[in-house]
């Protein structure tokens, strides 16, 4: 399929995945039940045919969407689920700041932090998956600028762009006693430097900015995984 303008999705097992804070020295354990979660971040052209929106700072049909809020990528999920026949997966309220994620809906939705770093690692145990330039494009390759995605090799479960390019956007609020209403992104970007792009490593941003560097991938949940 071409990355630009579809979706192909990967089916990513079940595991274990401990995640860590390096701010307050905090981890923890996340059992990930089996999802799927595409091989591509969103393209500009997919974007654009879901949402009739470009509002990437670097254009081209095969980059990355960038300089997208969270809100922006909940509501490309919707849109995305509603095109493609599956139940929306958010609900979001009519004062345009809360949102409810209904789980055992079968439509798009971003990925949890927690299946964001499993499916990342793809089994692996090092901070990266493979030798750096060849994964990823980050300060020291990417001329400063965003590139197609796909130009660099994926990870074991066939996912690219996983580390480097574009961060993720994530389900999850970062932390909500410190920093509100914030939500985790992940992998990378760019413009960033080799230690920003590891499997661990953790970023937050409000979900309304919009950053050049940001950007987000779409899961779904799979019917074994959904509650009875």
């Amino acid at each position: 399929m071409d990355p630009s303008t579809g979706t192909e999705l990967v089916a990513i097992p079940s595991g274990r995945v401990t995640l860590s804070d390096r701010r307050t020295q905090r981890s923890w354990s996340v059992e990930v039940a089996p999802y799927e979660l595409a091989a591509f971040p969103v393209t500009q052209a997919l974007y654009a045919e879901i949402t009739d929106r470009s509002p990437s700072t670097a254009q081209g049909d095969r980059l990355p969407v960038e300089s997208v809020s969270w809100w922006d990528a909940v509501r490309f999920c919707n849109a995305l689920s509603q095109r493609d026949g599956f139940t929306p997966s958010y609900h979001l309220h009519a004062d345009g700041e809360g949102i409810d994620w209904d789980t055992s809906a079968d439509g798009y939705r971003l990925p949890t932090e927690a299946e964001w770093e499993h499916a990342c690692r793809a089994g692996t145990d090092g901070p990266r998956y493979g030798p750096f330039d060849e994964i990823a494009w980050y300060r020291g390759n990417s001329d400063e600028r965003v590139h197609d995605v796909g130009g660099k090799q994926p990870n074991p479960w066939g996912l690219y762009d996983m580390l480097g390019n574009v961060w993720d956007w994530c389900w999850d609020v970062y932390d909500a006693e410190v920093y509100g209403t914030y939500r985790v992104l992940r992998g990378g970007g760019w413009f960033d430097e080799h230690w920003s792009c590891r499997a661990s490593a953790r970023r937050r941003s409000h979900p309304t900015f919009q950053v050049d560097d940001v950007g987000f991938r779409v899961a779904r949940s799979v019917a074994h995984a959904l509650p009875a």
